[in-house]
């Protein structure tokens, strides 16, 4: 038998890493790049998504369009400049319901000679309540009536009824 040395033993030179072998830190920062990569693409998508494109203002579906924005926006005047004469006069004397919490999108749009019809599904949130805000949809129906080269609404949705005042020609 030999005799064992005491004392420490000397350590074996560390073997060099083979062509299989990966550094952890590497994978681990390899994995948080990817991953910083797709939240700034994510965000980049949802940021510059912005307002749908305008739809032509010669046709009705542009015609609505621009009337829900500016309801929405709270600007009666632009809205009422969609409006027939006839339309413009018909608010009852509750007057009209406050725009707040809508969404408007297009479902369809028929189009004949002299009248169209666009139909819109119209979303409304309601903020608060027990179990957080609600939201409902109901899908609605504007007239439209063919004036000159252009459109006039001629029935809007209660929801995006205007009661201007006179309006000056």
């Amino acid at each position: 038998m030999s005799p064992q040395p005491e004392g420490p033993q000397p350590a074996a030179p560390p073997e060099p890493p083979g062509p299989g072998d990966v550094n952890p830190s590497r994978t681990l920062w390899a994995v948080l790049a990817v991953i910083v990569v797709i939240v700034v693409v994510a965000l980049a998508v949802v940021l510059t998504r912005g307002q749908p494109a305008p739809l032509a203002e010669s046709s009705p579906a542009g015609v609505v369009q621009r009337y829900a924005a500016a309801v929405i926006a709270g600007d009666e005047g632009a809205a009422s400049a969609y409006l027939t004469a006839a339309a413009r006069t018909r608010c009852g004397s509750e007057g009209a319901p406050a725009a707040r919490n809508l969404r408007v999108t297009l479902v369809s749009t028929t189009e004949r000679p002299e009248s169209a019809d666009v139909r819109v599904l119209i979303t409304v949130s309601e903020p608060g309540g027990p179990f957080g805000s609600s939201e409902y949809q109901i899908e609605d129906v504007f007239d439209l009536v063919r004036s000159g080269n252009g459109w006039l609404i001629d029935n809007a949705p209660w929801q995006l009824r205007v009661c201007p005042g006179p309006v000056k020609p």
